[in-house]
């Protein structure tokens, strides 16, 4: 990933942020919104709907209004689900620590950066508060964890489920002949050269040439390795210039038209696993592997049953986790300020009570480490 992509990395789940105050302002936080001992403002409520309105204006731009309109009335409660997940998953004791180092080392190797202190002085150059960044990465770790362990581990897809999902889709499952494609690109790279004025001086021929020479033999050793049994994957990582050695080199699906007549004659003549040879490209020279190579038609169930199980788990995940924060609620207490709307609401939520004899009932005894100070 070049490094001019990291608005996109810093822009996952950069709606609940907070902003940096300073102790020298006067800025009083609107509280519009108290979940046990945190608390819900009104600036990640609006910081929230924004990201809301970009992302329906990015989806379906004809049809963005009426998106945000229905879906704006989930904005409090969405930021209401998280601060109950954050609290469950500090009872089961998930801190998120070990996962975020190794998703910032992935960001780190993505943007093709040497240190975490340089992906440090990425973001910071970009505006971004590099700590509220990792919090709300953080953030994001928790809650998955625990929707995983809490509700996901507990969803179970029979074969009759998978059956019957198969027979009412297989109109929607028939596909074209299709290739799946995975490459390594070995790019030529010739010296840089500055001018008497400091602008950059194109390569010679004869570097030019002995820039592809080393390149085209670098790719056949490449090739050699994959013939001796070394994984494109993990080749593809190691050296491929293209974007998508992040990735093992995969490209995805190509049908039938989309590639050039040479290239196609080359990659839908190979069977899935098979490699092509060092092939020369505008951008250098490249090896392309057919990781699959899928038949027109309806696939067998068998070819298809990990992605409709995928599909069951998010149909039933969706009803189990509401319910599941739903329980979370009835067992927090939660109050909302007059004027705003969570949609997620129980009827049997407990809302704090505020008596001048403070008498502790029962069921404030029993949720008194929850309470804390209003």
């Amino acid at each position: 990933m070049k490094k001019t992509a990291l608005p996109l990395l810093l822009a996952v789940g950069y709606a609940l942020l907070l902003p940096s105050i300073s102790p020298a302002d006067t800025v009083v936080e609107e509280i519009i919104a108290r979940v046990n001992n945190e608390i819900v403002t009104r600036t990640e409520y609006i910081r929230s709907r924004d990201q809301l309105k970009q992302e329906v204006q990015q989806q379906d731009p004809a049809n963005a209004d009426r998106a945000f309109a229905e879906k704006q009335r989930d904005v409090l409660r969405d930021l209401i689900d998280q601060q109950l997940l954050l609290e469950k998953g500090k009872d089961l004791g998930i801190t998120g620590d070990t996962e975020l180092v190794k998703r910032l080392d992935e960001m780190r190797k993505e943007m093709k950066l040497e240190t975490m202190e340089e992906l440090e002085k990425a973001a910071e150059a970009q505006g971004a508060s590099y700590e509220d960044f990792k919090q709300n990465l953080r953030n994001q770790i928790i809650t998955q964890r625990v929707i995983g362990q809490e509700v996901g581990s507990h969803l179970a897809m029979n074969k009759d489920e998978v059956k019957k999902f198969y027979d009412q889709h297989k109109a929607e499952m028939e596909r074209p002949e299709q290739v799946r494609l995975s490459e390594i690109l070995i790019a030529p790279k010739t010296p840089a050269k500055s001018g008497v004025d400091g602008k950059p001086e194109p390569p010679s021929e004869a570097e030019t040439e002995a820039a592809l020479a080393a390149a085209q033999a670098k790719a056949q050793d490449v090739l050699d390795q994959i013939h001796k049994g070394v994984k494109f994957e993990d080749l593809a990582k190691k050296y491929s210039d293209g974007p998508s050695a992040k990735d093992g080199g995969d490209l995805s699906y190509f049908k039938r038209g989309t590639l050039s007549k040479e290239l196609e004659d080359k990659v839908f003549a190979l069977k899935a696993g098979e490699v092509t040879d060092v092939i020369r490209t505008k951008q250098g020279y490249v090896i392309l592997e057919a990781s699959e190579h899928q038949m027109a038609g309806i696939p067998t169930m068998k070819e298809v049953e990990p992605r409709i199980q995928d599909a069951l788990y998010m149909q039933k995940l969706q009803p189990a986790l509401r319910a599941f924060l739903t329980t979370l609620r009835e067992e927090a207490f939660i109050d909302i300020k007059s004027g705003y709307l969570d949609s997620g609401a129980s009827a049997k939520q407990t809302k704090p009570v505020e008596t001048t004899t403070k008498v502790v009932t029962a069921k404030n005894l029993k949720k008194k480490k929850k309470l804390g100070v209003f």
